[in-house]
């Protein structure tokens, strides 16, 4: 039998409200705006506060929090190849399509991305259209330009 423990936490930011969300200790969410769902501590969502916090301060490049997306074997493969842009830099969707093995697939990656549970840690915002555009986010375009701009320094 599978125990599920969901945690939510509220915490403030430059971009205004976000939700972490936690089941069995590990961050399976982080969403913009308000939540109705009841605020919860434990030391995971602690810890993905705390580690949130840093990267707003600009004092933390990489985030080190036990993740679970949920997702088809494709998003998980294209949220893993998100995460491997570095901090301040950004990819192509036809890029990233190539970084998972399809590069014909910069739709279907750009689909995946749209899915992404975990914006911010899994770096979504790092991804732009081919001529260098900004193109969709699902917290919206202003918090996409707002974290470029701060991991551009």
């Amino acid at each position: 039998m599978i125990i599920i423990s969901e945690l939510f936490l509220r915490i403030s930011s430059p971009v205004g409200p976000i939700v972490l969300r936690e089941e069995n200790e590990k961050i399976t969410g982080l969403f913009f705006g308000e939540s109705g769902a009841r605020n919860c501590e434990s030391p995971c969502l602690s810890e993905a506060a705390r580690q949130i916090e840093e990267y707003f301060k600009k004092r933390r490049k990489v985030f080190d929090l036990p993740l679970e997306p949920r997702g088809t074997e494709f998003q998980k493969k294209v949220w893993a190849a998100l995460q491997r842009i570095p901090y301040g830099k950004t990819a192509s969707y036809g890029e990233i399509a190539a970084a998972v093995g399809n590069p014909k697939a910069a739709r279907p990656v750009g689909s995946a991305n749209n899915r992404n549970p975990i914006s911010i840690i899994i770096p979504c915002h790092r991804v732009i259209g081919a001529d260098g555009s900004l193109v969709g986010y699902g917290g919206g375009l202003n918090i996409k330009r707002f974290l470029l701009d701060l991991e551009s320094g």
